[in-house]
């Protein structure tokens, strides 16, 4: 007998399972490190080492290192195809020809009284590990899974659920692994519910609060600087682009509930004397725009006086060498800075509008307002904190022969 068994350590590495490069054995008060490579049976309730040499130094952790107890068993862990955060009640290991692997995990619950919970719903729910994302609370490790890991494939909004969720602990965790693309950080933080985005918020530098809003969406960012400490608002003001500033400021002197507060200041616009085919081209080059954006082309005369109005679609079905204001609809629904978002939701509602035209008191575009923004402004505070429908049921992935659950075994 040499010892017990106190964790086992894996090293992420992509898209392949995570494989076994070690074990941390307690020999007395001590734990050490024993290599993969003097394991010779990892299986039943010893371990088997292929050489009685043990290097006795105390065990350190070094980066890149994922210890399967301390972070991952009985832990969080974040499921990438139901998007939620599950407990890892057991590991699955599995011998290939590389080596031990880690190849799924039982995120069911175990019956608090095992002698009574034999039936279905008592039986491992085995899932495979690549439907995973392991929250590490080791730093330095975490780094290794790469910028964005399987977190990228999924939504802003389904991210920002997880993160409203999560511990403090793991929200930060989250959030570094997004920050690698100040974009999608940016749709992350629009998508969080104001009390999260706030907290979430505060708890960077002002430096690094402007980083996050010069990427969002102006309307957005007003909303998000509104929502800081009133010393802090200024500050971070100072400290954002000055083509992104001159925008916030400018919806920060309208009510938020106004049209004004909720517009957004970039839209596509054309004279009508352009071709069908010009302005198609125009919409295919315009990647700055949010795609909300983009489903109308807006007619404009001088001093960027409304015209008229052509949807996509329109352009889509016209034929190429048709002019503008031969298509477009010359007498467009609007609405003033100061229009209440009930009245804008009824207007959408009447006319079956995906977005609203805001003009000033000389009918001059000032902005647009997406039926997304409306949505998001009148929907009441009780039905937000609904439950979300359930997700379809995931496809369960039966462990092989290798996934046998991992207590403490001696090691000897």
């Amino acid at each position: 007998m040499v010892g017990r068994l106190a964790d086992v350590i894996v090293r992420l590495r992509g898209r392949a399972y995570p494989l076994v490069s070690g074990l941390v054995v307690r020999v007395g008060r001590r734990e050490v490190f024993l290599p993969a490579e003097q394991v010779a049976d990892l299986e039943g309730e010893r371990i088997t080492l292929a050489s009685p040499r043990v290097d006795l130094r105390h065990f350190e952790r070094r980066e890149g290192e994922v210890l399967l107890r301390a972070d991952v068993l009985g832990h969080r862990v974040i499921d990438v195809v139901d998007v939620e955060l599950v407990r890892a009640y057991d590991i699955g290991l599995e011998q290939r020809p590389e080596g031990w692997v880690l190849t799924g995990l039982d995120t069911r619950r175990p019956p608090r009284f095992p002698g009574l919970g034999r039936g279905r719903a008592a039986r491992p729910d085995w899932r495979d590990w690549k439907s995973f994302e392991p929250l590490i609370g080791h730093a330095r490790s975490a780094r290794v899974r790469g910028p964005f890991a399987r977190l990228g494939r999924l939504k802003p909004a389904d991210l920002a659920d997880l993160l409203e969720e999560a511990s403090r602990t793991e929200s930060h965790e989250i959030l570094q692994t997004v920050h690698a693309d100040p974009e999608l950080e940016a749709d992350v933080f629009e998508e969080l519910e104001p009390d999260s985005q706030t907290r979430l918020l505060g708890e960077r530098s002002d430096g690094e609060i402007a980083q996050v809003i010069a990427y969002m969406r102006a309307d957005d960012a007003a909303d998000a600087i509104n929502d800081l400490p009133q010393s802090r608002r200024q500050p971070v003001l100072d400290a954002l682009p000055t083509g992104q500033r001159t925008k916030v400021l400018t919806l920060m002197g309208f009510s938020p509930s106004s049209a004004g507060g909720l517009m957004a200041l970039d839209f596509l616009t054309a004279e009508g004397r352009r071709t069908v085919a010009e302005a198609l081209h125009a919409v295919g080059a315009a990647r700055a725009l949010q795609p909300q954006a983009l489903t109308s082309v807006y007619l404009v005369g001088e001093e960027q006086r409304l015209l008229g109005v052509v949807t996509v679609v329109e352009l889509l079905q016209a034929e190429p060498t048709a002019r503008l204001d031969e298509v477009a609809d010359l007498d467009p629904v609007r609405a003033g800075p100061d229009t209440d978002v009930e009245d804008i939701a009824l207007l959408m509602t009447d006319y079956n509008l995906l977005m609203v035209p805001v003009v000033d008191d000389k009918d001059r575009m000032v902005g647009v307002i997406t039926v997304d923004d409306v949505l998001d402004a009148v929907i009441p505070e009780d039905w937000r904190r609904r439950e979300p429908p359930p997700h379809p049921a995931h496809r369960r992935e039966e462990p092989g022969p290798g996934h046998a659950p991992h207590n403490v075994p001696p090691v000897s």
